[in-house]
Protein backbone atom coordinates (compact mmCIF):
# COMPACT_ATOMS: atom_id res chain seq x y z
CA UNK A 1 0.00 0.00 0.00
CA UNK A 2 1.20 3.48 -0.85
CA UNK A 3 0.45 6.27 1.60
CA UNK A 4 -0.52 8.77 -1.08
CA UNK A 5 -4.14 9.92 -0.65
CA UNK A 6 -4.55 7.88 2.54
CA UNK A 7 -6.00 8.96 5.88
CA UNK A 8 -3.49 7.98 8.56
CA UNK A 9 -3.40 7.97 12.36
CA UNK A 10 0.01 8.03 14.03
CA UNK A 11 0.38 7.62 17.78
CA UNK A 12 3.49 8.70 19.66
CA UNK A 13 3.73 11.45 17.06
CA UNK A 14 5.15 14.28 19.17
CA UNK A 15 8.73 13.15 18.67
CA UNK A 16 11.03 10.36 17.52
CA UNK A 17 9.83 7.68 15.15
CA UNK A 18 6.21 8.83 15.22
CA UNK A 19 7.08 12.38 14.22
CA UNK A 20 9.44 11.11 11.51
CA UNK A 21 6.73 8.84 10.09
CA UNK A 22 4.22 11.69 10.09
CA UNK A 23 6.64 13.94 8.25
CA UNK A 24 7.40 11.22 5.70
CA UNK A 25 3.72 10.44 5.16
CA UNK A 26 3.03 14.14 4.58
CA UNK A 27 5.89 14.37 2.08
CA UNK A 28 4.60 11.28 0.28
CA UNK A 29 1.14 12.76 -0.22
CA UNK A 30 -1.05 11.45 2.60
CA UNK A 31 -4.55 12.92 2.30
CA UNK A 32 -4.98 13.49 6.03
CA UNK A 33 -2.88 12.96 9.14
CA UNK A 34 -4.26 12.57 12.65
CA UNK A 35 -1.47 12.74 15.22
CA UNK A 36 -1.75 11.51 18.81
CA UNK A 37 0.53 11.70 21.84
CA UNK A 38 0.39 12.17 25.61
CA UNK A 39 2.57 15.25 25.08
CA UNK A 40 -0.23 17.65 24.15
CA UNK A 41 2.03 20.61 23.42
CA UNK A 42 4.51 18.51 21.46
CA UNK A 43 1.94 16.85 19.24
CA UNK A 44 0.17 20.16 18.69
CA UNK A 45 3.46 21.60 17.43
CA UNK A 46 3.93 18.74 14.97
CA UNK A 47 0.31 19.15 13.92
CA UNK A 48 0.86 22.82 13.10
CA UNK A 49 4.03 21.97 11.20
CA UNK A 50 2.26 19.40 9.04
CA UNK A 51 -1.19 20.99 8.87
CA UNK A 52 -2.55 17.93 10.64
CA UNK A 53 -5.05 17.18 13.38
CA UNK A 54 -3.46 16.67 16.79
CA UNK A 55 -5.27 14.81 19.57
CA UNK A 56 -3.77 14.42 23.08
CA UNK A 57 -4.08 10.69 23.73
CA UNK A 58 -2.98 8.15 26.32
CA UNK A 59 -2.79 4.97 24.26
CA UNK A 60 -2.90 2.86 27.42
CA UNK A 61 -6.55 3.91 27.81
CA UNK A 62 -8.91 2.20 25.36
CA UNK A 63 -11.54 4.91 25.75
CA UNK A 64 -9.02 7.47 24.51
CA UNK A 65 -8.13 5.33 21.50
CA UNK A 66 -11.83 5.08 20.65
CA UNK A 67 -12.20 8.83 21.02
CA UNK A 68 -9.15 9.38 18.79
CA UNK A 69 -10.62 7.23 16.03
CA UNK A 70 -14.05 8.85 16.36
CA UNK A 71 -12.51 12.32 16.08
CA UNK A 72 -10.48 11.30 13.06
CA UNK A 73 -13.40 9.68 11.28
CA UNK A 74 -15.70 12.62 11.98
CA UNK A 75 -13.20 14.95 10.33
CA UNK A 76 -11.79 12.82 7.53
CA UNK A 77 -13.86 9.68 7.06
CA UNK A 78 -12.62 6.07 7.28
CA UNK A 79 -9.10 5.40 8.52
CA UNK A 80 -6.86 3.79 5.91
CA UNK A 81 -3.73 3.32 8.06
CA UNK A 82 -3.32 3.15 11.83
CA UNK A 83 0.31 3.46 12.93
CA UNK A 84 0.31 2.27 16.53
CA UNK A 85 3.71 3.65 17.39
CA UNK A 86 3.79 4.82 21.01
CA UNK A 87 6.11 2.89 23.31
CA UNK A 88 7.82 2.96 26.68
CA UNK A 89 10.75 1.17 28.29
CA UNK A 90 11.47 0.48 31.95
CA UNK A 91 14.76 -1.10 32.86
CA UNK A 92 14.97 -4.06 35.20
CA UNK A 93 14.81 -7.80 35.70
CA UNK A 94 11.92 -10.08 36.62
CA UNK A 95 11.75 -8.43 40.04
CA UNK A 96 11.14 -4.94 38.70
CA UNK A 97 7.99 -3.33 40.14
CA UNK A 98 4.64 -4.58 38.91
CA UNK A 99 3.67 -1.00 38.09
CA UNK A 100 6.52 -0.78 35.58
CA UNK A 101 5.69 -4.15 34.05
CA UNK A 102 2.04 -3.17 33.77
CA UNK A 103 2.90 0.18 32.17
CA UNK A 104 4.99 -1.57 29.50
CA UNK A 105 2.20 -4.07 28.97
CA UNK A 106 -0.45 -1.39 28.52
CA UNK A 107 1.56 0.88 26.24
CA UNK A 108 3.61 -1.66 24.29
CA UNK A 109 1.00 -4.39 23.87
CA UNK A 110 -2.54 -3.41 24.79
CA UNK A 111 -2.41 -0.19 22.80
CA UNK A 112 -2.13 -2.36 19.67
CA UNK A 113 -5.12 -4.40 20.83
CA UNK A 114 -7.15 -1.21 21.32
CA UNK A 115 -6.15 0.13 17.91
CA UNK A 116 -7.14 -3.10 16.18
CA UNK A 117 -10.49 -3.19 17.97
CA UNK A 118 -11.16 0.38 16.91
CA UNK A 119 -10.32 0.20 13.21
CA UNK A 120 -9.70 -3.35 11.90
CA UNK A 121 -13.35 -4.47 11.60
CA UNK A 122 -14.21 -1.39 9.57
CA UNK A 123 -11.17 -1.88 7.37
CA UNK A 124 -12.18 -5.49 6.78
CA UNK A 125 -15.73 -4.45 5.86
CA UNK A 126 -14.30 -2.04 3.27
CA UNK A 127 -11.79 -4.63 2.02
CA UNK A 128 -8.75 -2.45 2.58
CA UNK A 129 -6.63 -1.05 5.40
CA UNK A 130 -3.28 -1.24 7.14
CA UNK A 131 -2.18 -1.74 10.74
CA UNK A 132 1.43 -0.66 11.26
CA UNK A 133 2.63 -1.53 14.76
CA UNK A 134 5.97 -0.21 15.97
CA UNK A 135 7.43 -3.00 18.06
CA UNK A 136 11.22 -3.45 18.34
CA UNK A 137 13.90 -5.93 17.47
CA UNK A 138 13.46 -6.89 21.13
CA UNK A 139 10.12 -8.43 20.15
CA UNK A 140 11.93 -10.81 17.82
CA UNK A 141 15.04 -11.26 19.92
CA UNK A 142 15.42 -9.99 23.51
CA UNK A 143 16.09 -6.81 25.50
CA UNK A 144 18.71 -8.11 27.88
CA UNK A 145 18.36 -5.23 30.34
CA UNK A 146 14.55 -5.13 30.60
CA UNK A 147 12.23 -8.02 31.39
CA UNK A 148 9.13 -5.82 31.06
CA UNK A 149 10.12 -4.51 27.64
CA UNK A 150 10.99 -7.99 26.38
CA UNK A 151 7.70 -9.51 27.54
CA UNK A 152 5.53 -6.71 26.18
CA UNK A 153 7.28 -6.61 22.82
CA UNK A 154 7.16 -10.39 22.33
CA UNK A 155 3.44 -10.27 23.05
CA UNK A 156 3.04 -7.47 20.52
CA UNK A 157 4.59 -9.68 17.83
CA UNK A 158 2.24 -12.53 18.71
CA UNK A 159 -0.76 -10.21 18.53
CA UNK A 160 0.29 -8.88 15.13
CA UNK A 161 0.70 -12.42 13.78
CA UNK A 162 -2.80 -13.23 15.00
CA UNK A 163 -4.23 -10.09 13.41
CA UNK A 164 -2.48 -10.83 10.11
CA UNK A 165 -3.91 -14.34 10.03
CA UNK A 166 -7.39 -13.02 10.81
CA UNK A 167 -7.54 -9.92 8.63
CA UNK A 168 -5.22 -10.48 5.65
CA UNK A 169 -7.88 -12.51 3.80
CA UNK A 170 -10.19 -9.50 4.13
CA UNK A 171 -7.66 -7.16 2.52
CA UNK A 172 -6.24 -5.67 5.72
CA UNK A 173 -2.46 -5.71 5.92
CA UNK A 174 -0.42 -5.86 9.12
CA UNK A 175 3.23 -4.89 9.61
CA UNK A 176 5.50 -4.82 12.64
CA UNK A 177 8.36 -2.32 12.63
CA UNK A 178 11.34 -3.81 14.49
CA UNK A 179 14.36 -1.51 14.69
CA UNK A 180 17.31 -1.81 17.02
CA UNK A 181 18.93 1.40 18.27
CA UNK A 182 17.29 4.62 17.09
CA UNK A 183 18.27 8.12 18.16
CA UNK A 184 15.17 9.17 20.05
CA UNK A 185 14.22 10.40 23.51
CA UNK A 186 13.92 6.75 24.59
CA UNK A 187 17.63 6.12 23.98
CA UNK A 188 18.90 9.58 24.90
CA UNK A 189 21.19 9.51 27.92
CA UNK A 190 21.62 5.74 27.93
CA UNK A 191 25.38 5.47 27.73
CA UNK A 192 25.36 1.69 27.87
CA UNK A 193 22.75 -0.05 25.77
CA UNK A 194 22.62 -3.28 23.76
CA UNK A 195 20.59 -1.43 21.14
CA UNK A 196 23.75 0.38 20.06
CA UNK A 197 25.75 -2.77 19.25
CA UNK A 198 25.05 -2.54 15.51
CA UNK A 199 24.97 1.25 15.40
CA UNK A 200 22.29 3.83 16.00
CA UNK A 201 20.15 5.11 13.15
CA UNK A 202 17.93 8.18 12.87
CA UNK A 203 14.16 8.16 13.15
CA UNK A 204 14.01 9.29 9.52
CA UNK A 205 15.73 6.05 8.52
CA UNK A 206 12.98 4.11 10.27
CA UNK A 207 10.31 6.15 8.52
CA UNK A 208 11.89 5.39 5.15
CA UNK A 209 11.93 1.67 5.98
CA UNK A 210 8.27 1.85 6.98
CA UNK A 211 7.22 3.41 3.69
CA UNK A 212 9.21 0.82 1.74
CA UNK A 213 7.84 -2.02 3.85
CA UNK A 214 4.25 -0.85 3.43
CA UNK A 215 4.75 -0.57 -0.32
CA UNK A 216 5.95 -4.20 -0.35
CA UNK A 217 3.35 -5.20 2.29
CA UNK A 218 6.00 -6.92 4.40
CA UNK A 219 4.90 -8.30 7.75
CA UNK A 220 8.28 -7.68 9.41
CA UNK A 221 9.94 -4.36 8.59
CA UNK A 222 13.60 -4.31 9.61
CA UNK A 223 15.30 -0.88 9.56
CA UNK A 224 18.42 -2.78 10.74
CA UNK A 225 18.70 -5.62 8.17
CA UNK A 226 21.16 -7.52 10.37
CA UNK A 227 18.26 -8.42 12.65
CA UNK A 228 17.22 -10.99 10.02
CA UNK A 229 20.53 -12.77 10.57
CA UNK A 230 19.98 -12.79 14.33
CA UNK A 231 16.49 -14.22 13.83
CA UNK A 232 17.93 -17.01 11.70
CA UNK A 233 20.55 -17.82 14.32
CA UNK A 234 17.93 -17.89 17.04
CA UNK A 235 15.69 -20.19 15.02
CA UNK A 236 18.58 -22.43 13.99
CA UNK A 237 20.07 -23.05 17.44
CA UNK A 238 18.23 -21.37 20.30
CA UNK A 239 20.54 -22.77 22.98
CA UNK A 240 23.60 -21.31 21.29
CA UNK A 241 21.77 -18.02 20.73
CA UNK A 242 20.83 -17.82 24.42
CA UNK A 243 24.44 -18.37 25.40
CA UNK A 244 25.28 -15.40 23.21
CA UNK A 245 22.62 -13.31 24.93
CA UNK A 246 24.11 -14.27 28.30
CA UNK A 247 27.51 -13.04 27.13
CA UNK A 248 25.89 -9.81 25.90
CA UNK A 249 24.39 -9.24 29.36
CA UNK A 250 27.78 -9.80 30.95
CA UNK A 251 29.37 -7.26 28.62
CA UNK A 252 26.55 -4.80 29.25
CA UNK A 253 26.81 -4.90 33.01
CA UNK A 254 30.59 -4.84 32.84
CA UNK A 255 30.24 -1.47 31.10
CA UNK A 256 31.74 -2.53 27.78
CA UNK A 257 28.78 -1.56 25.58
CA UNK A 258 28.79 2.11 24.64
CA UNK A 259 26.38 4.20 22.60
Amino acid sequence: MRVQDKTIIVTGAASGIGRAMARRFKADGAKALILADMDADGVAGVGRELDAFSVPTDVADEAQIKALVATAEAAHGPIDVFCSNAGVIKMGDEDQPDAEINLCWQVNTMSHVYAARAVAPGMAARGSGYLVNTVSAAGLLIQVDSAAYTMSKHAAIGLAEFLAAKYNPAGVRVSVVCPQGVRTAMTSGRLETPAAVDGMIDAEDVAAAVVAGMDAEQFIILPHPTVADYMARKAGDRDRWLRGMARLRERLFAGEIKQ
